[in-house]
């Protein structure tokens, strides 16, 4: 026979398992909606609530307070490349129609930390820039059918991977209560994290430094700013905080998270990072992207996605935001499903509604 204290164990035991399993489904069957609180993962009542900009003010006071986030100052900063090697060659990218040169820029960066960027230049130049940001899935190399789509188009094009991607460097760092450790992950920064750094910096750094090198050495009269997957959560981070990009185009690369109903379409770190998105949820940065004179962003899933953020219910939110750039009075927004195929790309057909979208 059980001793009455053993008995007592037993049960506390298993209340608590039953408790545990019962917050374990809360956590999968709910998710963080944009204002930080936490929801059933049905559609709010009112997108419109969700979106906490009313007027020029309010777009100003997020930017400040996300380039403070990320840089801990309110502005872009001036810095430039540590290296430039120019007219490079790269095996990856020969016989590319109407390619001139590559030029290397190297991005140094906190903690070691570096990127490798690439500027196509064309032979015949209609004097505008494409920012191309890859996904997850490696070097900027796998998207050179994208770059070479629009070198063919007389576009040039700077090359970014994402942070620890491709020929970005995965730096060791020593930590004061961990020891050191090898980052090889965007789940890793979280150990950077602090007041005095936000490990956002990697991921739009990089593309601030290269913008400024090009405006010293180049006359480009519009950048565009064009990505994939993660480069298309980039594309919709950095468009947000730095107008010089005019228009921006984000392909498979984020969704409100009230929309996100799967594990696959949560995200690394930078995707549900509650400091970044309690400055600016996601409706926000989408709005911010978009807003302004001769400003847009364009928004492409694809619907049979085997990834993530596959045939999304973007007509929950898209009206709201145009609604809200009517109320500024300035910018475009637009979204497409793509179902011309069935993987995690920017398929022929997502390009030329890009390159249309760039033209009008």
């Amino acid at each position: 026979m059980l001793k009455k204290s053993s008995l007592v164990l037993i049960v506390v035991f298993f209340i608590a398992g039953i408790l545990v399993g019962k917050t374990a489904d809360y956590l999968i069957s709910n998710t963080f909606f944009d204002d930080g609180s936490i929801q059933s993962s049905d559609t709010p009542n009112n997108i419109q609530d969700l979106i906490h900009i009313k007027n020029q003010t309010d777009v100003a006071e997020k930017r400040n307070a996300l380039l403070s986030y990320i840089w801990k100052e309110n502005k872009i900063p001036t810095d430039l490349p540590a290296q430039i090697e120019q007219n490079i060659s790269d095996p990856n990218f020969t016989n590319m129609e109407n390619l001139k040169q590559i030029d290397k820029l190297t991005i140094e960066m906190d903690y070691g930390a570096d990127s490798i960027v690439y500027l196509f230049l064309p032979e015949n130049s209609n004097n505008k820039l494409v920012v191309y940001h890859q996904g997850h899935d490696g070097s900027f190399a796998n998207g050179k059918k994208s770059i070479e789509f629009f070198l063919k188009n007389n576009y040039s094009v700077l090359a970014f991977s994402m942070p620890l991607s491709g020929m970005n460097n995965q730096p060791v760092v020593d930590l004061e209560n961990e020891g050191k450790i090898k980052i090889t992950s965007h789940n890793h920064f979280y150990y950077l994290d602090s007041d005095q750094f936000s490990s956002i910096k990697f991921f739009v750094h990089p593309i601030a430094v290269s913008l400024n090198y090009v405006e010293q050495n180049y006359s480009f009269n519009q950048y565009y700013m064009v990505g994939i997957s993660g480069g298309g959560w980039t594309t919709t981070l950095y468009s947000a905080i730095d107008t010089r990009i005019s228009q921006s185009y984000s392909v498979a690369g984020s969704l409100p998270l009230y929309l996100r109903q799967s594990q696959s379409d949560m995200g690394d770190y930078e995707q549900t990072l509650p400091d970044l998105y309690r400055i600016a949820n996601y409706l926000e940065l989408y709005t911010m992207d978009a807003y302004g004179a001769d400003r847009k962003h364009v928004q492409i899933f694809n619907k049979y996605d085997p990834c993530c953020f596959a045939n999304p219910e973007i007509n929950t939110y898209a009206d709201e935001i145009k609604s809200t750039l009517a109320i500024l009075g300035s910018g475009n927004f637009a979204s497409y499903i793509d179902d011309t195929h069935r993987e995690h790309k920017i398929s022929d057909h997502a390009l030329q509604i890009i390159l249309n979208s760039m033209k009008e």
